[in-house]
């Protein structure tokens, strides 16, 4: 499910939390799939449990995945549409290209690429 780098300068809970996100958003995790218990995780990944817990408390305060008690917890469906985070994805995308660019990527290379990914997510 998820793999672990230790020498990524990123928190590990970041990377478990970064994976699921990657996860939901392509559809590798299905909108109300369970995902594995905080315990079983952790036993999986070899890391304390309260890691897992940060990375899901993190991922359900931004509306990724649900909660439900004794239950479990769940990928959530796409959101309607949240204007403050299609304008922070949109700076992001924006500082992404300019270092694209400043790498000497064309802009032909850019549009391919979005293009590219668009027709993976349809």
């Amino acid at each position: 499910m998820l793999t672990l780098n230790y020498r990524d300068s990123r928190p590990i809970y970041g990377q478990i939390k970064d994976g699921l996100r990657r996860m939901i958003v392509t559809g590798a995790l299905e909108p109300d799939e369970k995902l594995p218990s905080v315990r079983a995780m952790a036993v999986e990944l070899s890391i304390n449990p309260n890691t897992i817990q940060r990375a899901y408390a993190e991922l359900e305060a931004e509306g990724f995945i649900y909660t439900l008690p004794g239950r479990g917890s769940f990928a959530a469906r796409q959101p309607e549409g949240d204007p403050a985070r299609r304008q922070e994805l949109t700076s992001r995308l924006r500082e992404l290209i300019a270092e694209l660019k400043y790498l000497h990527m064309t802009d032909g290379e850019i549009l391919s690429l979005l293009r590219e990914e668009g027709a993976h997510n349809d």
